[in-house]
């Protein structure tokens, strides 16, 4: 590819640390998490939302379990200021939930944002200013220590204005673009920050550590996150936080890595909605942990449901293949994944499993909301009998024999291939209505009498060739002799190989249901299967739905 030369690693590596981080396999508590989607969330979307719009997000982010959550920049527009000002005025905000509002370093702007703030009990007010390299030389076109006044007159401005307004109000830094600055100068200007503030236990400091732009690989953030947890002053009374963007692709694993490294708390955005390629996915984040039998202390039991609030609130689409949210991220169309996924349920089912292992699915689709055959098992042309027959029997109660779902499959199969499509549960249901169940011509059984005769001879009255026939046969059994009967008259040759029946629990559970499977004389294999209130009808039913199928071809 042209013109890679023009570029080169923007990062730069931490100082040696312990890399503890890289001797753990895995996150055991919940961060602490904060939502950005009213505010980093809302200026990247082509439509940002209304007050009413927020209103409703807001509710829903606290639903959830947020805790914390970032409404907006209060000082940059009347829109902002205005649905921070309804939230505290309306009595939105629940008791244990904190907003949280963004400030530059600016004196009338962090006093607009306090006053924005009047009257709010819990709130975090946001200080950032950039350091990186690159911002300091193109951008502000100042040195290190200029940056540093600017980050130290903001921090006295905040400490001013609190005592000025009634509130608990907690603080936070962001050296916005961390990932472009060197670890050394982030250290200098967040201790020069915590110096000003003088955090307690009481009054925690937060220290936000951003990937505003994504110019490493995962495991480098990790390393700069961890000296700064090792280096930086009052730690005890610090809260370092991560804020992930996703240009590399790799916000999820930043996070994650950053948490091993020694972080404490998350910003994020449902979906990972932001500028660019986006925030980290906060979905994605707990789900993880779910997964690894972590409580995430968020509730996304019905994800269906926040989607649906998400894209029709934001304009924005959820990418099918969204992890866990996206509605093909648990669908099987191969009939090898369905086949061993439909095991695995029945095995679960079998041992009464305390926990979830079944093949190809990380987590129960029905813990955030979804059905296993709506969801799960989708069928198309690459699908397979295992599938199509976990189908029938969950959705419709039908406990297909093994080898008539391979007959059934092909079928199903068939037909997807040709219209070029997926099928609906529904559709797959018709195609084996149509095709297996009640066959009626060219051979309609209207009734069958039976006596204790030669074993049993049944006496068959049916419609063949546009006739009302009867005929009158022995055999072994009941649906032996009708065979016979059958058979007889017709003079098809062919015998019966497969016989089975159970409840029709879907629908009426007064129905029996039957499959029967004959072999003609040049060894092929036709099934049928026949419904009735009495399951004898349901087996005769079953046989001549077979031999029809037979018959026509």
């Amino acid at each position: 590819m042209k013109n890679f030369q023009k570029y080169t690693r923007q990062f730069f590596d931490a100082p040696k640390t312990s890399m503890k981080w890289t001797q753990k396999s895995y996150i055991d508590k919940a961060p602490i998490w904060c939502s950005v989607d009213l505010r980093d969330g809302n200026q990247a979307l082509i439509t940002p939302m209304n007050l009413s719009e927020k209103i409703e997000f807001f509710k829903e982010l606290v639903r959830i379990g947020f805790k914390e959550i970032e409404v907006g920049f209060p000082a940059a527009s009347e829109t902002e200021y205005e649905f921070c000002r309804t939230l505290i005025e309306e009595n939105l905000i629940p008791d244990d939930v904190t907003i949280q509002v963004l400030t530059q370093s600016r004196e009338h702007i962090i006093e607009k944002t306090f006053e924005a703030l009047r009257g709010c009990k819990n709130a975090v007010v946001h200080l950032y200013n950039s350091t990186s390299l690159a911002q300091r030389e193109q951008v502000f076109r100042k040195n290190k220590q200029e940056i540093i006044d600017i980050a130290v007159t903001g921090a006295k401005l905040c400490k001013e204005f609190r005592e000025k307004y009634e509130g608990n109000f907690r603080f936070e830094y962001s050296p916005e673009s961390f990932t472009g600055t060197e670890p050394e100068f982030a250290l200098e200007i967040c201790n020069a920050v915590i110096d000003v503030w003088q955090p307690t236990a009481d009054d925690k400091v937060i220290i936000n550590l951003p990937v505003t732009v994504q110019l490493s690989m995962p495991h480098v953030y990790a390393n700069q996150i961890e000296y700064m947890c090792e280096n930086i002053n009052c730690r005890e009374n610090v809260v370092i936080s991560l804020h992930p963007h996703n240009d590399r692709g790799c916000a999820v694993a930043d996070t994650e890595m950053g948490l091993l490294a020694g972080a404490d708390r998350v910003e994020g955005t449902l979906f990972g909605n932001g500028e660019r390629t986006g925030n980290v996915d906060i979905i994605t984040l707990a789900m993880n942990m779910y997964s690894q039998g972590v409580d995430p202390e968020l509730d996304f039991s019905d994800i269906p449901r926040i989607t649906e609030l998400y894209t029709r609130i934001t304009r924005m689409t959820v990418n099918d293949r969204q992890p866990y949210s996206g509605s093909l991220v648990f669908a099987a169309f191969s009939g090898s994944h369905q086949d061993a996924i439909a095991k695995g349920m029945k095995w679960r089912e079998e041992k009464n499993t305390e926990h979830w292992t079944v093949p190809y699915l990380p987590i129960d689709p029905s813990d955030v909301g979804r059905e296993y055959s709506a969801d799960v098992i989708r069928i198309n042309s690459q699908s397979g009998k295992g599938g199509i027959g976990y189908i029938l029997e969950t959705r419709f109660g039908y406990n297909l024999p093994k080898k008539m779902r391979e007959s059934v499959g092909y079928t199903v199969k068939g037909v997807s291939d040709h219209s070029h499509k997926e099928l609906m549960p529904d559709e797959v249901y018709s195609i084996f209505r149509t095709n297996y169940v009640d066959i009626t011509s060219p051979v309609n059984v209207i009734e069958a009498h039976y006596i204790q005769r030669n074993g049993i001879e049944a006496t068959v009255t049916f419609e063949y060739g546009g006739e009302k026939v009867t005929s009158t046969d022995s055999g072994n059994g009941r649906l032996d002799a009708v065979s016979n009967a059958i058979r007889s008259y017709i003079g098809a040759d062919y015998m019966i190989n497969t016989y089975t029946e159970h409840a029709l629990e879907v629908g009426s559970a007064s129905k029996a249901v039957s499959y029967v499977e004959i072999t003609d004389k040049n060894g092929k294999n036709y099934w049928g299967t026949g419904i009735d209130n009495d399951i004898v009808m349901s087996s005769v039913k079953a046989l001549a739905s077979a031999i029809n199928n037979m018959l026509k071809a």
